[in-house]
């Protein structure tokens, strides 16, 4: 079976192969960023196709952010450009929870946690402990923290 990152280094010697600039910088800095988590121990590891799945959440998250940055600073060549290092990201990731999709899990977290006695401000704790395990990786902690209080204000 190969492993996430094999698959990476798999894919970044086709892009160079294919002089796609593009895919090969996103998937170069990419494995960078794998091997820096991996030596960030007191002991170099190999990370679990969980972790690696981590990491390229975190950089396909640093995409999005630097193109909004980017967008708002009225740099639109660079903003496409980051988007485009974050969709070559996404095709390595679980499919993204659609919004109505992340609002059924979290309206069932919310009436297991009322269920289990929390209510007010003091739920979102609670319901996030409970949609977070259902949710990991397939929705961005911010967008589900939102949809979280937006239902319990509700």
């Amino acid at each position: 079976m190969t492993t996430l990152k094999s698959k990476l280094k798999e894919d970044l010697t086709e892009a160079i192969r294919a002089r796609d600039e593009l895919r090969s910088s996103t998937l170069r800095l990419t494995l960078a960023a794998i091997t820096k988590e991996e030596v960030a121990g007191k002991q170099a590891r190999e990370l679990s196709d969980d972790e690696v799945q981590k990491v390229i959440a975190k950089e396909a998250k640093k995409r999005r952010e630097a193109a909004e940055a980017f967008e708002q600073g009225g740099r639109a060549e660079q903003a496409e450009r980051e988007k485009a290092e974050g969709v070559i990201l996404d095709a390595y990731l679980p499919q993204q929870l659609g919004d109505d999709e992340l609002k059924q899990i979290v309206a069932q977290a919310v009436e297991e946690a009322k269920a289990a006695g929390a209510e007010g401000p003091r739920a979102m704790g609670a319901v996030m402990k409970i949609v977070n395990p259902k949710v990991a990786g397939r929705a961005e902690g911010g967008r589900v923290a939102a949809v979280v209080k937006q239902l319990l204000a509700g």
